[in-house]
C-alpha cells in the first residue's frame, strides 16, 4: 500500500488531542460546574445553557488554537481571585490594594487601554527597526491587554450583582461595554491571523483602530462617567442580547481588521513600506478571510436581531435606522464577497472598498446612535 497516500489522510480531531488538550477541557468543565454551584440560583435556563455551552465552545477553540488556552485559564483564575477579594462587598473595590490598582473592573479596563496603546507603538517601532524582539514583545503586550480587558468584563459582571441581584447582567449592554468588547474581539482576531500568517508587521495598523476605540472609552469614562454600572433598560432584558451582541461585534471587529489590512495593502501597492510589509497576496488573503468571517457572524447576528425584535416589538423588521444601516453593511460586504469569490476581482479596488466599508460600518455602529433616533435609541451617547 502506498504510505504517501495514508500520510495525506486527515486524522480525526479527537485522535489528535493530547492529554494537555483533555486537561484543558476538564479545567473548563470544572470551572463551569463551580460557577453553576456558586451562582446557579441567579441564572435562568438560558444562562445555564450558555455557561456549559461556553465550556464546550472554548474547549474546541482551545484545541484548534493553542495560545487561547492560556488566555482562557488566565482570565478564569484572575477573575475568580478578584471576586474572592471583594468578599461580597462592592466597597472593597476602593479599599483592597489589588482591586483598587489592578483587577477591579475599572482598573483592569484602564490597564487594557494602556497596554493596547503601548503595544501599538511598539509594533510600529518593531516594523521600522525590523526588531524581532520588539515584535514579540508587542504581541505579548497585546495578549496582556486582552487578558486585562476580559478580566475587567468578568469582574464587572460580578460587580453588577453586588449592586443588587436585579441589577446584575452580562456586561455587553451599553456603548462603554461594547467598545471594550470591540477592542478585545478585534485584537484576538488579529492575534490569530498574526500567528497563522506570521504578520507582526500588521500589528501597528490593526491596533490603530483598537487605539481609536480606546480613545472613545477614555472619553466616555471621564466625560460621561459611562463606566458606572446601570440597570438594564427593559428592551435589553432578554437572553437574545447575550448571543446577538457578541455575534455582531465579531462582525464589526473582523470588518475593522480587514480595513486596516486594506490600508497596509494600498500603501504597499504604491511602494510605501513595501519592503517592511507582507507580500500583497498575503495581505489580500488576510483581508478576504477577515471579511468572510465577519460577514458570517454579522449574518447570524442580523438573524438573531430579527428574532429578538419579533419577541420584543412584535415584528421581525421595522426599518428602524439601526436595522436599516445593518442591512446596508450586510449588502456592502455581500457585494464585496460576490465580486471576490464569483467574479475573481482582486487588488486595489477591493482594498479601497474594504477601507470605505469601515466608514459605513462605523456609522452603523456609532453614527446611528449619535445622529438618528428609533427603537435602538437606548444606545445613544
Amino acid at each position: 500500500m502506498n504510505t504517501a497516500i495514508l500520510d495525506d489522510v486527515p486524522v480525526p480531531l479527537l485522535k489528535r488531542l493530547s492529554w494537555q488538550d483533555w486537561l484543558y477541557s476538564l479545567i473548563l468543565v470544572i470551572g463551569a460546574v463551580f460557577a453553576y454551584v456558586q451562582y446557579g440560583n441567579y441564572m435562568d435556563v438560558y444562562e445555564k445553557s450558555f455557561l456549559f455551552g461556553a465550556a464546550a465552545v472554548f474547549s474546541w477553540l482551545g484545541w484548534q488554537w493553542k495560545p487561547l488556552r492560556m488566555l482562557v485559564i488566565g482570565v478564569g483564575a484572575i477573575s475568580l481571585f478578584a471576586i474572592s477579594l471583594y468578599d461580597a462587598d462592592l466597597g472593597r473595590a476602593n479599599q483592597a490594594f489589588l482591586l483598587k490598582y489592578l483587577i477591579s473592573s475599572q482598573s483592569a479596563v484602564m490597564w487594557m487601554n494602556v497596554l493596547f496603546v503601548l503595544a501599538m507603538l511598539i509594533y510600529w517601532f518593531a516594523m521600522f527597526t525590523r526588531s524581532e524582539f520588539a515584535g514579540k514583545f508587542a504581541s505579548s503586550m497585546t495578549w496582556a491587554a486582552v487578558l486585562m480587558g476580559l478580566v475587567g468584563l468578568m469582574v464587572r459582571w460580578y460587580e453588577s450583582y453586588l449592586i443588587a441581584p436585579e441589577v446584575g447582567h452580562i456586561p455587553i449592554s451599553n456603548l462603554y461595554e461594547v467598545f471594550i468588547l470591540f477592542c478585545l474581539i478585534t485584537a484576538l482576531l488579529y492575534l490569530y491571523y498574526e500567528q497563522r500568517y506570521n504578520t507582526r508587521q500588521l500589528g501597528g495598523f490593526v491596533l490603530l483602530v483598537v487605539s481609536a476605540a480606546v480613545g472613545f472609552i477614555l472619553w466616555y469614562t471621564f466625560d460621561r462617567q459611562a463606566h458606572e454600572i446601570q440597570p438594564l433598560v427593559p428592551a435589553l432584558q432578554s437572553y437574545w442580547m447575550k448571543i446577538h451582541v457578541p455575534a455582531n461585534f465579531v462582525g464589526y471587529g473582523a470588518f475593522s481588521l480587514a480595513a486596516m489590512v486594506a490600508l497596509a495593502y494600498l500603501l504597499a501597492e504604491r511602494g510605501i513600506l513595501a519592503t517592511k510589509l507582507p507580500a500583497l497576496d498575503t495581505l489580500d488573503d488576510v483581508m478576504y478571510k477577515a471579511i468572510a468571517v465577519g460577514f458570517a457572524f454579522f449574518t447570524i447576528a442580523t438573524i438573531l436581531g430579527a428574532m429578538w425584535a419579533a419577541e420584543a416589538w412584535g415584528g421581525y423588521w421595522s426599518w428602524d435606522p439601526k436595522e436599516t444601516w445593518a442591512l446596508i453593511v450586510w449588502l456592502n460586504y455581500a457585494a464585496w464577497l460576490h465580486l471576490r469569490m464569483v467574479k475573481g476581482l482582486r487588488g486595489p479596488i477591493l482594498a479601497w472598498w474594504s477601507l470605505v466599508g469601515l466608514l459605513v460600518t462605523t456609522f452603523a455602529f456609532l453614527g446611528v446612535n449619535m445622529f438618528l433616533s428609533g427603537l435602538h435609541s437606548y444606545g445613544a451617547l
